[in-house]
């Protein structure tokens, strides 16, 4: 069943415009910068990119860039273990979760967090949002699409020039546990967010960002070809992380309408600072385009209230 709806015309809100971009500078050590780099499994230099994709370059090229301004200790952290997470914990016991895709929808994380505490909206610097990765999720509840390949979700990763309108709130830590098994498919980090009008947070939220499938089979999943099929292979996904793959449609139609429910800047950025796996094709673009039926179509009605925006 379609209907019609009011925004299939993705043009820019006239009442404001997508924020500026803002450059994140790397730190001053090179030495700092490629171990932390090495073991976040992040490129050397984070390259100005829309429409290409991410290039490891050389130390030489990455003192270039380093700005004495920016310490390490503002890089983003690896969460590895539940104990990691532990050890951004608020004094009162909460850590705090990015939301950049499903979790914009304020109904949505309490859908998954119904304790959840002061929801808000945040910026986040240096990353951006790419449809390039398979979630079993959307296979399971019946709106993938295999055959046209609308399977994808969404994840972040490292692009220096690139600025998020994102979301951010709290959970409990017995909270922490499930939220790792919900998010299996990524990596975990720790990255400090900031206020609209540029205050940065005191504590570092959870984001969670690109991984690779051979870190994925070998960490996650310890090696198990087992573990693999559970989780991913008996809905025939040999690969996870893909760049020739497009968004799944009742996904992206949620996530446009949550960021546009949230207000005219989260709904600029998200058209115009979320991209397809060629890094080039904007969501904007998309939309206007081949997905130019997509925000017509309405969910399934038993997932109507979880994929309503």
């Amino acid at each position: 069943m379609t209907t019609s709806f009011p925004i299939l015309n993705i043009r820019p809100c006239v009442s404001c415009s997508p924020p500026p971009q803002m450059v994140r500078r790397l730190p001053e050590k090179a030495a700092e910068f490629t171990s932390s780099a090495s073991s976040l499994g992040l490129p050397l230099r984070l390259n100005r990119c829309p429409g290409s994709r991410l290039m490891a370059s050389s130390q030489t090229d990455a003192q270039s860039t380093f700005s004495p301004n920016r310490s390490s200790s503002s890089l983003p952290i690896q969460l590895d273990e539940e104990s990691d997470f532990e050890k951004i914990l608020s004094p009162d016991g909460y850590i705090s979760i990015c939301g950049f895709g499903s979790l914009l929808s304020e109904r949505s994380a309490r859908s998954t967090f119904p304790d959840l505490v002061n929801f808000r909206i945040a910026r986040l610097k240096g990353f951006r949002r790419v449809f390039a990765h398979v979630a079993p999720i959307f296979f399971e509840r019946g709106i993938a699409k295999p055959e046209t390949k609308e399977v994808s979700s969404l994840s972040v990763e490292p692009c220096e020039d690139e600025t998020l309108i994102v979301t951010a709130f709290e959970i409990r830590k017995s909270e922490i546990p499930s939220f790792i098994r919900r998010e299996l498919e990524f990596r975990f980090l720790a990255v400090f967010l900031e206020t609209l009008d540029g205050k940065p947070f005191t504590n570092r939220s959870v984001l969670c960002a690109r991984y690779t499938d051979e870190e994925f089979f070998n960490v996650k999943c310890k090696g198990s070809k087992e573990t693999y099929f559970q989780l991913y292979g008996q809905y025939n996904i040999g690969k996870i992380w893909r760049d020739d793959i497009l968004p799944c449609r009742a996904y992206l139609r949620h996530c446009v309408l949550a960021s546009k429910n949230i207000g005219c800047v989260a709904y600029n950025n998200f058209l115009d600072h979320t991209y397809l796996g060629d890094r080039k094709t904007t969501i904007r673009e998309y939309l206007e385009t081949t997905g130019s039926g997509i925000m017509g179509e309405e969910p399934p009605e038993s997932l109507k209230t979880r994929y309503g925006g």
